[in-house]
């Protein structure tokens, strides 16, 4: 009788640390650098995290902080989520100049031709060549902003003899090269600085996606747009990460996990890469109606930029080469995959 009794002391135990773990709630905090009117936050972040709320019916929700809410600069995103200040954050890796080598394929010159197509090719190029470096994250979505215009306030920039002399917000340290090459002088900054820097004149503009133009208000401070031709690749694009903290994710109970896992990854992509398109449709269409300028570069403009960036490609492979790694066949693999429709 007593062993009995033991033996349902310890089911009635078992039962109730079942029925703990299944019960189980998380509040997930989440963080990024853009205004909570920015469209990353208000149609993929929110809706992202109403979705898990209603699929594990209230035990996962999120708090988001924008705007760098939990302190730092975005540059200290990636550390934030891996030291646990923050359990999921939504930033691009090279803001982290040098800890990403691997992704930043995708940043070449005349990559990325629009935010669908360079989303799934990042996407399918971090699974086959840079989960490794992404290592002590658990990785919930790599996507790309589609590929920056040139915005500026006082110059219609045609051609790269327009661009020669002019300080340009740049992304990251790709961009800044690219810019560079171009004749341009790259300054650093986080999006919500660029357009009062562009109002004071600190910086002639800015080489940024449609996607910031309204939340970061571009169009009120710039009068000029330039821009590839419709099916033609940027300049230069920014790879955007979605970033969980592991150790959040691993103590997880294994259905709060399956939700994560189903609401995350190629779906959580193309998200990102349906919200880009539409932004920055719907961009052109505001600074169109503003009276402002869009410019979109001929043929012989083009294949003068190419030439002229030719040399941040090269740079780029060598560097990879140094690092062990195949640099001509990370670079094809990031242009095969963007190429792919």
């Amino acid at each position: 009788m007593e062993t009995m009794n033991i033996r349902m002391l310890i089911a009635a135990s078992l039962t109730a640390m079942s029925f703990q773990a299944a019960a189980q709630t998380v509040t997930l905090k989440v963080a990024h650098f853009l205004p909570a009117v920015a469209p990353a936050q208000q149609k993929v972040l929110q809706p992202w995290c109403d979705a898990l709320n209603k699929e594990s019916r209230g035990r996962i929700a999120c708090q988001i902080y924008p705007s760098m809410q939990l302190g730092g600069t975005p540059p200290q995103l990636v550390d934030q989520v891996r030291n646990g200040v923050a359990d999921v954050v939504w930033t691009a890796p090279g803001y982290s100049a040098g800890r990403f080598p691997v992704i930043e394929a995708l940043e070449l010159p005349f990559v990325v031709t629009d935010a669908h197509t360079g989303s799934l090719a990042a996407w399918s190029f971090y699974e086959q060549h840079a989960q490794k470096e992404f290592d002590a994250f658990k990785v919930l979505a790599v996507h790309v902003d589609g590929g920056m215009a040139l915005h500026t306030s006082k110059r219609n920039i045609q051609g790269m003899s327009d661009i020669t002399g002019l300080k340009l917000r740049a992304s990251g340290r790709m961009a800044a090269k690219t810019l560079a090459a171009l004749g341009g002088s790259p300054v650093a900054m986080p999006p919500a600085q660029m357009t009062e820097a562009i109002s004071k004149g600190v910086v002639d503009g800015a080489m940024g996606a449609w996607e910031l133009v309204s939340p970061t208000k571009l169009d009120e401070v710039s009068r000029f747009h330039a821009e590839p031709a419709s099916g033609m690749p940027y300049p230069a694009t920014t790879v955007l990460t979605m970033l969980m903290n592991r150790q959040k994710y691993d103590a997880l109970p294994a259905d709060l996990k399956a939700i994560i896992d189903r609401y995350s990854g190629p779906p959580l992509v193309a998200e990102f890469g349906r919200v880009w398109e539409e932004e920055a449709a719907a961009s052109r269409a505001k600074v169109k109606s503003r009276g402002n300028t869009i410019h979109q570069f001929s043929t012989a403009e083009f294949d003068a930029m190419k030439r002229a960036t030719a040399p941040v490609e090269a740079d780029w492979i060598k560097s990879m080469n140094d690092r062990g790694l195949d640099g001509s066949a990370l670079a094809e693999a990031a242009r095969d995959l963007a190429a792919r429709k």
